[in-house]
C-alpha cells in the first residue's frame, strides 16, 4: 500500500571539508530520527567514503540510508547522485577519484574525516574533495544514469555551483531527474524564476552541513516502498506516485 515518506536526499557528513566535524554517523542518525525523516541520502563532496558508516549506524533505526555524492563537474556545477546500493555508489566514487586532483589543506578547507558507525575516526581523506573534477556535466549525468542512480541538479537557485548560475541555462537534452531548490528561495519566487523549467519536478533537501540544518528543507514522496526506483517514479509522476516539496518557511507545493 503506497504511503508518504519524508526524505532528505542531500546531507553531508564530517567527510565534507565545509561540514561541521560534529556531522558524524551516529549524530546524523539521531537528528534524522528527531525530525521523523524516513529516507536520507548521504551526499558528501566528491566522495562516498562515509555512506556505509551512516547506513550501519542507522541499521536498527528504521531509517533508509541511500548512498550518494555531490559531484562537482568540470564546469563547477554540483550534481547530486543518489543510488540504491553501495556498489553503484562506489563505482561512481572510484570514477570521481580518478578525475579529481589536488591535496587538501585542512587549515584552509577543513578536515575531511572518514568515520565508522561508532563515530570513531578511521582516517583523514587527503584528496581535495572541495575541488572540481575534470568530468563534464554530460559525463557525470550519463555515468549516474548508467548506474541506475538519480541525477539531480543541486541548489539551482544559487549562483555559485548551481547549473543556471554556472552555465546560464539547463541544457534541454541533459537527462536530469529533478531540480533542487534550496531553503533560501520560497515557493512563489522559485515558481516565477524557474517557470521555463516546469518540465522537471522540483525537490527540496536540507543540504545540511551542520546538525541544526537537518530537517529544514525536505520532500515527501508517495511511494510503495523506500527505494530509488520508487522515488524516480514519484519524480516523474508515474504509476500514481507523487511528491510534495516543503520549503524551510513551511510553505509547500504539491505535484
Amino acid at each position: 500500500m503506497p504511503r508518504w515518506f519524508k526524505a532528505d536526499l542531500h546531507v553531508h557528513t564530517c567527510l565534507s571539508p565545509c561540514a561541521d566535524v560534529l556531522m558524524s554517523p551516529r549524530r546524523i542518525v539521531a537528528e534524522v530520527l528527531r525530525h521523523h525523516i524516513d529516507i536520507v541520502a548521504i551526499t558528501d563532496h566528491n566522495s562516498v567514503a562515509n555512506a556505509v558508516a551512516v547506513a550501519k549506524a542507522a541499521a536498527q533505526s528504521g531509517i533508509v540510508v541511500l548512498p550518494g555524492m555531490e559531484v562537482c563537474t568540470r564546469e563547477e556545477v554540483h550534481v547530486l547522485a543518489v543510488f540504491e546500493n553501495q556498489e553503484a555508489a562506489q563505482e561512481l566514487g572510484s570514477c570521481v577519484y580518478e578525475h579529481l586532483s589536488g591535496v587538501n589543506d585542512p587549515d584552509v578547507f577543513g578536515w575531511q574525516v572518514v568515520a565508522n558507525e561508532k563515530d570513531e575516526v578511521e582516517r583523514f581523506e587527503d584528496r581535495l574533495l572541495i575541488g572540481a573534477t575534470d568530468l563534464s556535466i554530460d559525463e557525470v549525468v550519463d555515468k549516474i544514469r548508467r548506474l541506475n542512480g538519480l541525477a539531480i541538479a543541486a541548489h539551482i537557485d544559487r549562483e555559485g555551483f548551481g547549473i543556471i548560475g554556472q552555465l546560464g541555462f539547463i541544457p534541454e537534452k541533459l537527462p536530469l531527474d529533478a531540480l533542487e531548490i534550496s531553503g533560501h528561495t520560497g515557493d512563489e519566487e522559485a515558481e516565477k524564476r524557474f517557470r521555463n523549467y516546469s518540465r522537471y519536478s522540483f525537490v527540496r533537501n536540507s543540504d545540511a552541513h551542520a546538525l541544526g540544518q537537518l530537517g529544514a528543507n525536505v520532500t515527501r514522496y508517495f511511494l510503495e516502498e523506500a527505494t530509488v526506483e520508487e522515488i524516480r517514479k514519484a519524480i516523474h509522476k508515474l504509476d500514481g506516485r507523487s511528491l510534495e516539496a516543503t520549503s524551510a518557511c513551511g510553505m509547500s507545493k504539491k505535484d
